[in-house]
């Protein structure tokens, strides 16, 4: 009996689906009564990604949370390996946010290219409370970050407030004695493994989606709609570049006298693997060894740093979701302002503490940002063609920081001898 093939890996499914839908859509044109079924497909796709965001935060953030240990004797070795990881991707949005400024790729000589691209037009009402903020609105939105309700938010789709809300329940678990707090735990990672089957399953259409949205599109508006593009993935590149060649070897070198040489060629087997999965969980066993055996970090400090790395530590992804953001905005035809952009950075990092390490999870916070600024779910379809690379690309930056966070602890806990081999 002769074996099946292999299925294709998702980022050539999802590739072709590109290619296939852009060819589809030109031999189509906008006006064969079939473009409505291709659009249809897309939607579908979109509501089931939005289905499954408010469990995947919850569990996730809860998870992690809980899962970081009440111990008194890693106090420490916690403090300077969370604070390694929010100054990275606090530094790696804020580099997102100053190229996607700078350069406007939602905008095509000063025009949104959201129509161009097969986006509804904002309602004035929509665009005028999105982009209407003022210095007064700072104190409410700091305000909202704190639910009245919390399932009442969950309810109504309040992501930030929900993200709040579950790092509170994640600290409030490890602080209870385990008799109390191991229940509530088994219960929230088994909805955890639940919810991450769920966005598999979601995830796996995607080549049905895509093709569904990329035909629709091309039909309606040619193949000059998808330009804009080009331009938008060059600016995330760029980015994340920027924070590997740049922002990282500037911060191990300051922090900890590393040579980014040095560590970047001791980690290029987990780099390679990171970028093949597209999953930083994925690679977890090999970042391991990379950092145990080429840098030579003792394993009491990398079982530590890097798994928890792996939960709550995406630069790349951070990076990626402001610039997306942003560009959605833009191509709506939508003026953020600076109090808007400021939410953006902040639900961005948030974001991605519970950003799950598997492919195309990015995606999912991505709905997250939109919905906290106010943006249709729909601007995700601008970017679904181009995310598997840009999902490959980012999840090598991820895997990256983390190595770079458990040589630095290693340093600043007194390890001598790194990166001998």
């Amino acid at each position: 009996m002769n074996r099946l093939p292999h299925r294709w890996p998702l980022h050539w499914q999802i590739i072709s689906a590109l290619f296939i839908g852009l060819a589809t859509g030109h031999i189509l044109g906008p006006e064969n009564r079939s473009i409505p079924v291709f659009g249809f497909a897309g939607d579908l796709f979109l509501r089931a990604l939005k289905m499954v965001i408010v469990p995947l935060i919850a569990s996730s953030i809860i998870t992690g949370i809980a899962g970081l240990g009440s111990s008194k004797s890693i106090g420490r070795l916690f403090t300077r390996t969370f604070g390694w990881y929010m100054l990275t991707s606090l530094l790696a949005i804020l580099l997102g946010l100053l190229l996607v400024n700078a350069f406007q790729p939602g905008l095509v000589d000063g025009v949104p290219v959201g129509e161009k691209m097969g986006l509804s037009e904002l309602d004035p009402v929509t665009s005028a409370k999105i982009s209407g903020k003022g210095a007064n609105d700072l104190a409410n939105i700091l305000m909202r970050m704190i639910p009245e309700n919390p399932v009442g938010a969950a309810a109504e789709g309040k992501i930030l407030p929900l993200i709040v809300f579950c790092l509170m329940v994640g600290a409030a678990l490890n602080a209870l004695p385990e008799k109390l707090s191991a229940p509530q735990c088994r219960f929230w990672e088994s909805l955890f493994q639940v919810m991450m089957k769920i966005t598999g399953w979601v995830i796996k259409t995607a080549p049905i989606g895509i093709f569904g949205l990329i035909t629709m599109v091309t039909a309606t508006n040619g193949l000059e709609a998808l330009g804009p593009l080009a331009k938008y993935a060059a600016i995330v590149l760029a980015a994340l570049l920027g924070h590997v060649f740049i922002t990282l070897p500037l911060l191990l070198w300051f922090t900890s006298r590393i040579s980014a040489v040095k560590h970047y060629k001791a980690m290029l087997p987990a780099l390679v693997t990171a970028f093949s999965t597209r999953s930083s969980s994925a690679t977890l066993p090999l970042t391991i060894n990379c950092v145990e055996e080429e840098v030579g970090v003792s394993n009491r400090v990398s079982s530590f740093v890097l798994p928890l790395g792996a939960t709550i530590n995406m630069d790349g992804t951070a990076l990626y979701e402001c610039i997306a953001a942003l560009f959605i905005a833009q191509a709506y035809g939508v003026v953020l302002g600076p109090l808007d952009q400021f939410l953006v950075v902040i639900t961005a990092l948030l974001a991605s503490i519970g950003a799950a390490g598997i492919p195309a999870a990015g995606l999912v916070m991505i709905a997250i940002i939109l919905d906290t600024v106010g943006l249709p779910l729909e601007g995700v379809g601008l970017i679904l063609a181009i995310d598997p690379l840009l999902d490959m690309c980012r999840t090598s930056v991820n895997v990256l920081s983390d190595s770079c966070g458990a040589a630095v602890v290693a340093v600043k806990e007194g390890e001598t001898g790194l990166y001998k081999n």
